[in-house]
């Protein structure tokens, strides 16, 4: 069996100003697709895998629209050249959005589908909070989705996706996709599956993949910071049998919309104030304080310094506040070297929604970028707050970020990082976890983000409206 692999990963908010371009994404070209630790997993397989070119960038901004169509074609002749083969597998986010497109996956798949032609099996493994359209589900023969928020089964999922995709071969079956779009669009933060009620509902689906007739069932978040009509809930099964298709993904969808209420923040928020108050005045230690609004692993620009204006403001002692991308304040103090004290304007370097802080601060650590692609870094002492800049977007989400710095989260009172729900690395030590409603293009109080394009009512955004699941085939169902 010859299955070429391929994709792009990537979470675009559409209220982000700052484009992405191809200095943003890392991709791996060839050898390099084969040999990365992401993909190892294939070698379980009996199968020879192609690699081809998969482009994976932190979410932020739109894609500019060259960048895309630069990856894509060179995706698409990379793809040629392994032609002819029995399989595609493209590992994909689902959240993309390009300047001037619409459906941006979409476009991708589509295109993958056009060449590689109509009897070809095309497998994709995608992101919960990605986005599906039925021009995405018309040109793949098999989905499967993670089941985790915070993600822990990225390489499940892939297996999941790759395991349809081997059998589908080895076997001469081919099956079809199958989705009932719900119109709930719901943030990450309130839909982790380590909170009710998403966890019971994410619970069900090792459960219903055992249906006779059912090969995988995926259930989708959406992503909400997206303002695309694509943006939505939907519940998404792979399998053969037409009615149990039907009937699995109707219920499944109609749980999820009935559920809509009960999504809940799974730890206390407040406005910046509120939790910077709570987090000082907390008698245990670290608060770990979300920064949720400029979360760049949400698409956020990771430049805004409102919660570092506010610690100042409360004279907040033995923090931490990892990090603010601002590449001038890095250079500057990269340039001063360290123990120098120096004047600076602090973030809004990206945002012009923002505004920077002016402080006089001291620098005590400098890391240069380890690898191209990555940040440049500096450690800086304000007062009781020690400040980590960067020259590039990156997330203080790994204790392993902070170590690299000198910097121990467990020796500290608050530790600041620009978040939502906290990493499997964070939360256990957080004590507690606050997360801040802040201000930014990831803004957790949804219901006060722009809708200008849904085409219909969508919760939570209209509250007054009835919903009845429908199920829609792929276009390449044949029962």
């Amino acid at each position: 069996m010859r299955i070429a692999v391929g994709g792009i990963h990537t979470e675009c908010s559409t209220f982000n100003p700052v484009l992405s371009h191809e200095e943003d994404f890392r991709v791996l070209r060839g050898a390099a697709l084969s040999d990365t630790p992401y993909f190892a997993f294939l070698r379980d397989y009996p199968a020879t895998f192609l690699p081809t070119l998969h482009a994976r960038a932190i979410p932020g901004g739109p894609v500019a629209r060259v960048t895309y169509e630069a990856l894509k074609q060179e995706f698409l002749d990379r793809l040629q050249q392994q032609l002819p083969i029995d399989g595609l597998y493209l590992a994909m986010h689902g959240a993309m959005y390009v300047e001037g497109m619409e459906d941006a996956e979409g476009d991708w798949i589509s295109a993958a589908r056009k060449l590689v032609g109509d009897d070809c099996p095309i497998s994709v493994s995608y992101d919960l909070h990605g986005n599906v359209t039925q021009r995405i589900i018309d040109a793949i023969d098999m989905f499967s989705t993670y089941r985790t928020a915070p993600h822990i089964d990225v390489e499940e999922t892939m297996r999941r996706s790759v395991s349809m995709l081997v059998k589908s071969l080895q076997t001469g079956v081919r099956p079809v996709v199958a989705w009932a779009p719900v119109p709930v669009v719901l943030p990450g933060e309130r839909t982790s599956t380590e909170d009710e009620p998403a966890k019971s509902l994410y619970a069900r689906l090792p459960g219903l993949d055992t249906t006779p007739g059912i090969w995988d069932s995926s259930l989708m978040v959406g992503y909400v910071w997206a303002d695309e009509p694509r943006a939505t809930a939907a519940a998404i099964f792979t399998g053969t049998d037409a009615q149990q298709l039907t009937a699995c993904a109707s219920q499944l969808a109609e749980a999820y919309w009935q559920a809509r209420e009960d999504f809940v923040f799974g730890c206390e928020t407040g406005s910046i104030e509120q939790c910077v108050s709570k987090a000082i005045a907390s008698p245990t230690q670290p608060v770990i304080l979300a920064d949720s609004g400029d979360n760049p692993t949400g698409g956020g620009v990771g430049d805004r310094a409102d919660v570092l204006a506010e610690l100042i403001r409360q004279q907040a002692q033995g923090v931490i506040v990892a990090g603010i991308t601002d590449a001038a304040a890095t250079s500057a103090a990269h340039q001063a070297g360290t123990g120098v004290t120096l004047s600076l304007n602090i973030g809004a370097s990206l945002d012009p929604a923002s505004q920077p802080v002016l402080l006089d601060a001291q620098v005590i650590t400098l890391l240069d970028a380890t690898t191209p692609g990555t940040a440049r870094q500096a450690v800086l002492r304000c007062g009781g707050i020690l400040l980590v800049v960067a020259d590039r977007r990156r997330p203080y989400h790994n204790l392993s970020d902070f170590h690299q710095l000198g910097l121990d989260p467990l020796q500290a009172k608050i530790v600041v990082v620009k978040s939502g729900y906290l990493s499997p690395d964070l939360a256990p030590i957080a004590r507690p976890n606050l997360m801040a409603l802040s201000p930014g293009v990831v803004d957790q109080f949804v219901e006060r983000v722009p809708r200008l394009r849904k085409q219909r009512a969508t919760f939570p955004f209209d509250k007054d409206f009835s919903y009845t699941p429908v199920v829609t085939f792929s276009a390449r169902a044949r029962f």
